[in-house]
């Protein structure tokens, strides 16, 4: 059976699953979408770097035997700091309450399924802002995840909690047995003058393929703050598109880093949508590849209010065979006057191999506004290395030294210290391997 007639049968199966809700009514809309537009290809000037459709070559199932995962599982993948965490398990796509760890009070971080969310009090907000993802993210691979919401996780931070204890989410493939599709969704509301710290980190379990495709929504209100970090640091067997999706309705403040360490084909969209007036965000990224490891980074500002400012810094490291892409694209509405937006990527070469395609964009439609972006692609400082050689220092242990002076600037903005020491052992580690 191929693929798309196994998505065929298995979304026949889901909707014959239950009765009709809201969610059931979005599935169908969802699966109208993918079969008008199938999996995105290099003829999608979006998609014209990253190839997801050959990875459909492959044969993947729907994992859904959740009790195959152990507590011994999640114990060897848990995050610096997890101990004063809200630790919350995805496995296969769907989460998981019985593996997960609240350690927050009920009145300050309220955790349900969509499903349930969408039979009680939240039930109007579910409807109003699930989905609105698919107004910017309009191809095939975004849809197919919409298809096949089941299980997802809704979090809501009510108005004025400060939440002191981070929010982990752990996505764990399963693939001892089986090539995996998992496609989590989740959506998460930040009432006004609340405040969210979330990372997001990925694993498969077992050598055969596993593919993940998740949307993550997130809703920001008046006067919070959120700060949001991805941990990518998986198998070559494990590929991954990543679709974070955060509307800021009202001033506010958001603060993203997304790391990029190993992993097989990797997309992240991570879209910013600045709708209210006065609204900041800041966004990092550093990717360091190495192999055959290819990540592709889309982001999207959109300003669609006055006197609203962002920030972007994404920086690259490209060795071995790897490729490394980025698209920034800066949007500025004709109502958004006084905006303030800046972009710029960096980009380190350290093989013939290597490839790096970078495309910064800026489209602008008010005569009010202070925007810029750059690039740079290049390899490492000569003059510098021979100043650490002439010291004695091995060309390996420079050169270990040298890149991860270059990736201090997105380190530094990863905020929580423990967080910050793991990630930077990661780093440590991977450009010490040869």
């Amino acid at each position: 059976m191929t693929n798309v007639n196994y998505f065929k049968d298995q979304f026949e199966q889901l909707q014959d699953s239950g009765p009709a809700t809201a969610i059931t009514e979005l599935r169908t809309d969802g699966f109208d979408t993918f079969n008008k537009s199938g999996l995105p290809t290099y003829k999608l000037e979006e998609w014209k770097y990253t190839n997801i459709s050959s990875l459909f070559d492959k044969e993947y199932q729907f994992a859904n035997d959740a009790q195959a995962v152990q507590l011994s599982d999640i114990d060897a993948i848990r995050l610096a700091g997890y101990e004063q965490a809200n630790e919350l398990i995805f496995v296969n796509g769907r989460f998981i309450p019985a593996l997960s760890t609240i350690r927050s009070a009920a009145s300050q971080l309220i955790i349900l399924t969509l499903e349930e969310a969408l039979k009680g009090e939240y039930q109007e907000l579910v409807k109003t802002h699930l989905g609105q993802s698919s107004i910017y993210l309009k191809d095939g691979i975004h849809a197919l995840n919409t298809s096949f919401i089941q299980d997802g996780l809704f979090i809501l931070i009510p108005k004025g909690q400060q939440l002191t204890q981070p929010v982990y989410i752990y996505h764990i493939a399963d693939a001892r047995q089986q090539n995996t599709l998992s496609q989590p969704r989740s959506l998460i509301f930040v009432e006004e003058n609340a405040k969210l710290q979330l990372t997001e980190t990925y694993t498969t379990l077992g050598t055969a393929e596993s593919f993940t495709n998740e949307v993550l929504e997130v809703v920001v209100k008046e006067n919070a703050f959120v700060e949001y970090y991805k941990i990518q640091h998986d198998g070559l067997n494990a590929s991954q598109v990543g679709s974070t999706h955060i509307h800021q309705i009202g001033r506010s403040y958001v603060h993203t880093v997304v790391v990029s360490l190993n992993g097989g084909v990797i997309r992240n969209n991570l879209n910013l949508i600045l709708d209210a007036a006065g609204n900041e965000t800041h966004l990092y990224g550093l990717y360091l590849l190495k192999g055959k490891s290819h990540v592709d980074n889309h982001t999207l500002v959109d300003n669609k209010q006055p006197n609203c400012f962002s920030n972007q810094l994404y920086k690259g490291i490209a060795g071995d065979a790897s490729t490394g892409v980025f698209s920034g694209r800066i949007i500025v509405q004709p109502d958004a006057q006084k905006t303030n937006a800046y972009q710029s990527n960096k980009n380190i070469i350290l093989s013939d191999q290597a490839t790096i395609n970078t495309k910064p964009q800026l489209e602008i439609f008010a005569d009010d506004v202070k925007c810029s972006h750059g690039c740079t692609v290049g390899q490492l400082d000569e003059e510098a290395m021979f100043y650490l050689r002439a010291r004695g220092i091995p060309k390996e242990a420079a050169e270990v030294l040298l890149l991860e002076a270059y990736a201090a600037d997105i380190l530094v903005q990863i905020k929580p210290e423990p967080l910050r020491n793991h990630i930077a052992e990661l780093i440590y580690e991977h450009l010490s391997i040869s």
